[in-house]
């Protein structure tokens, strides 16, 4: 039975690098992750094998780096002035954190440096890889209208007092 939008699934996962094995991030454990069918809360690629599946199933789930964070795009690596960069310890490989132009969080990983520049790429750390997931699906509801209206999950504990600001 498939998996239709506007349901909230939480699911467990281990997701591995395809062609190293690494584990790269696993919640096998801890509190299932919770998103909205439909709504590209996760990758597309990992959503679509998940509406294929049902309740208490698991799977090893093969997602190409197209359908995951994407192929890598060389426009998103800059080289900017060392300045912009300054009281920072920098390391090749480390990831910054920084504002986008609409507010965002942005996330950058320092390619290189010098003295006078340093080469930050905007790509996904993921991007480019092909990913394996062991997926298993713990929870299929349908979503409530709050939850359709903000796109976010609400959390299964609820103060049945209004506290929470539920209006209850």
């Amino acid at each position: 039975m498939a998996i239709e939008d506007n349901k909230v699934v939480g699911i467990e996962y281990t997701v591995k690098d395809a062609e190293t094995g690494e584990i790269i991030d696993s919640n096998v454990g801890q509190k299932p992750l919770k998103f909205i069918v439909g709504k590209g809360q996760i990758i597309p690629g990992l959503e679509k094998e998940i509406k294929n599946m049902s309740l208490g199933e698991s799977k090893t789930v093969t997602v190409k780096a197209e359908e995951a964070y994407g192929l890598p795009d060389e426009n998103a690596v800059q080289t900017l002035p060392r300045e912009q960069f300054a009281g920072i310890d920098l390391q090749e490989g480390m990831t910054l954190y920084g504002q986008g132009e609409h507010g965002e969080t942005v996330q950058v990983t320092v390619k290189s440096f010098n003295d006078k520049e340093v080469t930050i790429d905007f790509n996904h750390p993921l991007a480019g890889k092909d990913l394996i997931f062991d997926v298993n699906v713990k929870e299929v509801r349908d979503a409530t209208t709050d939850e359709m209206l903000s796109g976010r999950v609400q959390e299964d504990e609820h103060c049945h007092d209004g506290s929470c600001g539920c209006g209850h």
